[in-house]
C-alpha cells in the first residue's frame, strides 16, 4: 500500500502518508527507528515503484477521504525507508500536486549533498531534516549510516539547500539517554541550527518501540537544558515528546488501513481500540492479523503497540 492514513502527526496535523520506498531500504540504520532494523542499507538512488501507480493510489485515497469529509493537511512522503532514495521523488511530487494539498518530505537528509536530491526536494512545500548530532562519532553510533556517507558533506548540503529552498524547513533532533544528551553535543547541534535557520526546531524522544532494545529517551532534565540551549538563538523551538493522539483516518477497509498505518507508524493499543470502534469492528480483527503473521505486538515503556510485520523481520 503506497498511501496510508491519514495519521495524526505531531508536526503536520492530519497527514496522509505516501510510502515510496519498499521496507526497509534506507541510508541509515538508526538505533531508535520505529519500524525496526534496516533490511537493506542502501545509498544509490533508483526507481522503486511506477510513478503513475503511486499517483493513482494517492489520488484514489484522497478522493475516498474527501467523500468521508476527512481533513488532510499534508501529503507526506514518510515511507518504510529514506524517501530521497527514490529517483522519481520529484516526478511523484509533480503528479500529486493537482490534488491541491500541501506536500511534505520527511527525510534524514543523508543524500542532500547531491544536487539532484536538492532539486527534487525543492518541489515540496515542507521538508523535515533529521539532525541528531553534528559529531561524527555520535552520528556513527546513533544513525549507523551507509559507509559511503560523509557527515560534513551532509551538513554542508543542508546549509546549501536552506539557501535555495522557498518552502518551509523544519528539523527534528532525537535525544537519547547516554548517546547524544551531554551539553557539548546539544550546544553543537544548536549552533548548527542557528546557521540553518529552520522555521521550527523540534526536540524529540522515542515514543514507540525502537529498532535496538534498551534505547531510552533523554531525561527530563536534559530535555529542559536542550530546550533552553536551542531557544537562545532559534525563534521557534518545540518538544515532540507527547503522544500524537488516536485520530487516524478511516477509508472503509479496516484491515488494509491498519496494515498500511502500522507499516510505518506503530499504533498504541488505545488508538487501535478507538480505530476499531470507528470502523464498527472488534478486537478479533487484531487477533486474526496476529495469527496470520501480518501484525505483531510490541511493548515500550509499559505500553502495548501494534506494528505490521515487515518482510525480513523475525
Amino acid at each position: 500500500m503506497k498511501a496510508f492514513g491519514p495519521v495524526p502527526s505531531r508536526r503536520l496535523g492530519s497527514s496522509l502518508g505516501i510510502n515510496n520506498i519498499p521496507p526497509k531500504v534506507c541510508t541509515y540504520s538508526c538505533v531508535y527507528c520505529q519500524i525496526g532494523k534496516t533490511i537493506n542499507l542502501h545509498c544509490e538512488r533508483q526507481a522503486f515503484y511506477k510513478t503513475d501507480d503511486l499517483a493513482r493510489e494517492v489520488t484514489e485515497k484522497v478522493n475516498e477521504l474527501r467523500k468521508r469529509g476527512t481533513r488532510i493537511d499534508y501529503l507526506s512522503f514518510v515511507p518504510d525507508g529514506e524517501p530521497t532514495l527514490d529517483i522519481n521523488l520529484g516526478k511523484n511530487i509533480e503528479l500529486i500536486r493537482p490534488l491541491n494539498i500541501k506536500i511534505a518530505v520527511i527525510t534524514n537528509g543523508s543524500l542532500i549533498s547531491r544536487k539532484d536530491v536538492r532539486e527534487n526536494l525543492q518541489k515540496a512545500d515542507l521538508v523535515s531534516l533529521k539532525i541528531d548530532t553534528v559529531t561524527r562519532k555520535t552520528w556513527l553510533r546513533i544513525d549507523r549510516p551507509h559507509n559511503s556517507l560523509n557527515l560534513k558533506a551532509i551538513l554542508d548540503g543542508m546549509l546549501k539547500f536552506a539557501e535555495e529552498f522557498k518552502g518551509e524547513i523544519i528539523t527534528e533532533t532525537m535525544l537519547l539517554n547516554g548517546m547524544n544528551d551531554i551539553y557539548e553535543e546539544i550546544k553543537k547541534i544548536a549552533d548548527f541550527l542557528t546557521l540553518l535557520k529552520p522555521a521550527k526546531s523540534y526536540i524529540s524522544i522515542p515514543t514507540r518501540p525502537t529498532a535496538v532494545k534498551g534505547i531510552l529517551p533523554a531525561s527530563d532534565e536534559v530535555l529542559n537544558i536542550a530546550y533552553q540551549v536551542f531557544n537562545e538563538n532559534l525563534t521557534n523551538v518545540e518538544y515532540l515528546i507527547g503522544y500524537e493522539g488516536n485520530e487516524f483516518g478511516f477509508s472503509g477497509n479496516v484491515e488494509e488501513d491498519l496494515l498500511g498505518i502500522t507499516s510505518v507508524h506503530p499504533m498504541r493499543e488505545e488508538a487501535v481500540k478507538q480505530y476499531l470502534k470507528k470502523a464498527n469492528a472488534d478486537w478479533r480483527v487484531i487477533t486474526d492479523l496476529i495469527k496470520k503473521g501480518a501484525l505483531i505486538e510490541l511493548k515500550y515503556q509499559g505500553k502495548n503497540f501494534y506494528m505490521r510485520k515487515l518482510p525480513g523481520k523475525a
